[in-house]
C-alpha cells in the first residue's frame, strides 16, 4: 500500500483559499471538506489540508507562524514539463499569488516560486533527468 502525504496548512479565509487553488486546476475531496477544512487533491497519494487557523490550532500546542513573515516549509510540486511549470505559476499569479523568487533555470531544471494568499511558499519544478549529471562510478577496491 502506498504511503499518503497530507500537508496541513493554516489559512485565514477557507473559501478564498479554495477558490485560489481551484483556479490553479486543483480539485477538492468533498468527503474531507467542511467549514473548518478543505482537502485539496494533488495526486492519488498527496493531499493538502487547508485548515482555518482556529481549527489548525487544535493540532498543536505551538504558536502558529505567520507565513507572510516567517517560513517553516516550502511545498514543492513536480511538473511534467517546463510549460506545465509556467502554466501553474502563471495561474497562481493571476489568481492573486505573489512571486517569491526569480525563475530558477538550469540545464536540467526549470522552477518557479510563489506565495499563496496566506503567504505559504510553493515551488513548481520540472527536472529533466536525462540532463542531470551522473555520479562517477565508485572505484573498485583492491583487496
Amino acid at each position: 500500500m502506498a504511503t499518503n502525504i497530507f500537508v496541513n496548512l493554516p489559512v485565514q479565509d477557507l473559501n478564498a483559499s479554495v477558490a485560489f487553488f481551484t483556479q490553479l486546476g486543483f480539485r477538492f475531496n468533498q468527503q474531507f471538506t467542511d467549514e473548518n477544512a478543505a482537502c485539496m487533491v494533488v495526486s492519488d497519494t498527496i493531499y493538502v489540508m487547508l485548515l482555518v487557523k482556529p481549527f489548525f490550532q487544535n493540532f498543536t500546542d505551538k504558536q502558529l507562524a505567520d507565513a507572510r513573515t516567517s517560513t517553516e516549509v516550502i511545498v514543492c510540486l513536480s511538473a511534467d514539463s517546463r510549460e506545465e511549470v509556467d502554466r501553474l505559476a502563471d495561474a497562481a499569479l493571476a489568481a492573486g499569488a505573489r512571486p517569491s523568487k526569480p525563475l530558477q533555470e538550469h540545464e536540467c531544471m526549470h522552477a518557479r516560486n510563489f506565495q499563496d494568499l496566506d503567504g505559504h511558499l510553493w515551488e513548481v519544478m520540472y527536472m529533466d533527468m536525462s540532463a542531470v549529471p551522473q555520479p562517477e562510478p565508485a572505484a573498485a577496491s583492491a583487496e
